[in-house]
């Protein structure tokens, strides 16, 4: 999904800094963007460390993302904790994969696009935010970063900074969840597309993308902490907010 959103506001003429731990796949990125003879960068590091996202905007401020308009917070994932009773110490992991890294980066690069009066952040989420669908740890992170940025955005609507929150449904993506199960156990994806997807198909990156770039665009001026799911029909919520 990263990739893709790259990808499409790299189309809408946005520069792109792209930040991941595997340089090999953050390389191929920025090449199909145009690389950085069009001003893309790609960092490789892991944000997961102490002081990790306050190195990353010092690398951003030396590479000329000094003045950032837009942030998408892609960053997230179970960690493969499932256990409701892990120990704390795995639900601070999951707990900082999928919330508080996004957070951080927000205190250190919110301040200068509120001094400028635009800016445009959107958080990655996911539908188990919004009901009981999948680990209890990622579920409950996920539903904290949705209720962030609910309410994150309308504290910074009157700078013109805009927050919005995306809520994917299951999305075939390569090395991914159903990527594996899909040839290591078929007759699990059949029945779940089959049972939850109305759509009969699993999402695609690129429509994530698509949707994030437009949430990033003077267009999206009035979704001020606009939390919208992208599922497909997956979802058995009533409201995405």
């Amino acid at each position: 999904i990263g990739r893709a959103a790259a990808l499409s506001l790299s189309r809408e003429g946005a520069k792109v800094a792209v930040v991941s731990r595997t340089a090999a796949e953050i390389d191929s990125l920025v090449a199909e963007m145009g690389g950085a003879a069009r001003g893309h960068q790609g960092m490789a590091l892991d944000l997961l460390p102490d002081g990790a996202p306050a190195s990353l905007v010092k690398r951003l401020g030396k590479a000329g993302f000094d003045a950032m308009d837009i942030i998408v917070h892609n960053l997230g994932g179970t960690l493969d904790i499932t256990d409701p009773f892990c120990p704390i110490e795995d639900w601070r992991r999951v707990w900082r994969l999928n919330l508080e890294v996004a957070v951080e980066l927000n205190g250190l690069l919110l301040p200068a696009m509120r001094e400028r009066k635009w800016g445009r952040v959107v958080m990655v989420s996911s539908i188990s935010s919004m009901e009981n669908h999948g680990p209890v740890p990622y579920c409950a992170t996920k539903a904290a970063l949705t209720a962030y940025a609910r309410s994150m955005g309308r504290f910074l609507a009157p700078s013109g900074v805009v927050m919005t929150a995306v809520l994917p449904g299951a999305v075939l993506t390569e090395k991914g969840y159903w990527d594996t199960a899909s040839r290591e156990n078929p007759e699990h994806v059949l029945k779940f597309v089959a049972d939850r997807m109305p759509i009969h198909r699993f999402g695609k990156p690129e429509e994530i993308g698509e949707a994030i770039a437009f949430l990033c665009s003077e267009h999206a001026s009035f979704f001020v902490g606009s939390v919208v799911p992208i599922d497909g029909g997956q979802g058995r919520s009533f409201f995405g907010m």
